[in-house]
């Protein structure tokens, strides 16, 4: 199994009505900025772990488990929305960095709402960073009734047990699953992920720490004239991480292209893009030195 260089302290803070479970790498200090991580769609803080372990400096590092991820329950919801990530983030920061602009660093599904968070409250980011977080196609109007009865029918789906997540007969299956999805994941980080990414709720029955409702359509079209408006209102200098895989190509195959993400990103002020060779949409699995090595060179 792959052995950890520094260790996280595990804390469970109440946020919002749920217990909220956090990794902290480093102690906070005077002058020293939090770096906070937030993870992606069906991951976990602990995901992280191998870019704490190649930064080179000792800094104080904040990585939540989002709402019905890891070890933070979600309080019984039947399904999740965008609006709570920001609220949480926010009372995350008020809790952990009063007052303080942050270093601020989002994967996927964590950095569309990092993108966000930073128009939403500038004052609060002092240095933004996007791992693989592409927004989504753009929607019309003529689409919601559409969505909203997807949305209904999915919870409907969901309350009668057709949504369940599938179980695994061991450790080793987990570390398996995640293999078969990133072909470059080597053994001894599979295994340690699998122990964080999973746990044995039944005995000879591992389960994936995600709630099923995270599968659930969400009912808001996604309005891309409002999510620019909200780039432009980004005044920290951003970084935008892009694997060399073109996951784009592969999820929306032409329905939404790298190409118009990037023009989109010109609605941010000040943004850099760099692109991270020989890995896919988990950069941070796939090259942890080469993105712990961007980071710190960004946030100087």
């Amino acid at each position: 199994m792959y052995s950890i260089q520094r260790i996280s302290k595990s804390e469970f803070v109440p946020i919002r009505s749920l217990n909220y479970h956090v990794r902290c790498w480093g102690s906070p200090a005077p002058g020293k900025t939090p770096l906070v991580l937030v993870h992606g769609w069906m991951d976990v803080a602990a995901s992280f772990q191998f870019v704490v372990d190649a930064l080179q400096a000792n800094h104080f590092i904040i990585a939540p488990d989002w709402r019905g991820f890891g070890l933070t329950a979600s309080g019984g919801a039947d399904c999740f929305w965008y609006p709570d990530y920001l609220a949480d983030l926010d009372a995350l920061l008020d809790h952990y960095a009063p007052g303080q602009a942050v270093n601020l660093v989002g994967h996927s599904m964590g950095g569309n709402v990092v993108m966000l968070y930073a128009g939403i409250r500038p004052e609060r980011v002092r240095r933004l960073i996007n791992l693989e977080g592409f927004g989504m196609p753009a929607t019309q109007p003529e689409q919601a009734a559409g969505k909203y009865a997807q949305w209904m029918d999915e919870l409907k789906q969901q309350a009668q047990g057709g949504m369940l997540l599938k179980t695994y007969d061991s450790l080793e299956a987990v570390a398996g699953r995640l293999m078969k999805t990133n072909r470059r994941l080597t053994a001894d980080k599979a295994r340690w992920l699998a122990s964080h990414w999973s746990a044995e709720l039944t005995p000879g029955q591992w389960s994936i720490l995600g709630e099923a409702a995270h599968k659930i359509t969400t009912a808001q079209l996604y309005r891309a004239d409002e999510a620019l408006a909200i780039y432009r209102a980004i005044t920290a200098p951003t970084l935008m991480l892009e694997a060399s895989d073109d996951s784009m190509a592969i999820w929306w195959k032409g329905k939404f292209t790298l190409a118009q993400h990037h023009e989109r990103l010109k609605s941010v002020a000040n943004v850099q893009i760099a692109q991270v060779d020989d890995c896919g949409h988990m950069l941070h699995h796939d090259q942890p030195q080469a993105v712990a090595d961007l980071i710190e060179r960004f946030i100087g």
